[in-house]
């Protein structure tokens, strides 16, 4: 029987010729494996091919009846690994803390574990009758947040 860990061990594999890093494995109902892999620069569906024979070659009878799915973890997803977060800095994104609050700016920086949003709001000044708009940087944890995700802009 095929589990995750000898499943990442061979993704890896194939990953450390390439600029591509994992996301996730899921094992999905009905016999599927889902393997997620991203880019700094988008999934090509010709890499996803060349990893899915890759997976069928090293472990060929392991996979049995299992149907083997590759692709991306998909734009305006949660991001799932720091490395996602780093491919968006200077991206607009979604922010959904714990309590619910939903927040969205600019991915400023990742130190570590954490994440800092530029986000734009209304801040009373001395001397002014009315709230102004300034930029203030929030930082949050990585698995502070509900989620976080790419911010799809159409123009």
């Amino acid at each position: 029987m095929i589990n995750k860990e000898t499943i990442e061990t061979v993704v890896e594999e194939w990953l450390k010729d390439n600029d591509y890093f994992l996301v996730d494995i899921i094992f999905a109902d009905g016999d599927r494996i889902v393997i997620e892999i991203d880019h700094a620069d988008g999934v090509w569906i010709e890499d996803c091919a060349e990893l899915s024979r890759f997976l069928q070659e090293r472990l060929g009878d392991e996979l049995g009846d299992y149907e083997l799915e590759v692709g991306s973890a998909g734009l305006g997803q949660p991001f799932k690994v720091a490395q996602q977060y780093v491919n968006h800095i200077g991206d607009a994104v979604e922010v959904l803390d714990l309590e619910g609050k939903k927040i969205q700016g600019i991915l400023k920086g990742v130190d570590g574990a954490n994440f800092t949003v530029t986000v734009k709001e209304k801040q009373k000044q001395e001397g002014k009758k009315r709230p102004v708009l300034v930029e203030v940087d929030k930082t949050y944890a990585m698995d502070g947040v509900k989620y976080a995700k790419y911010l799809l802009a159409f123009k």
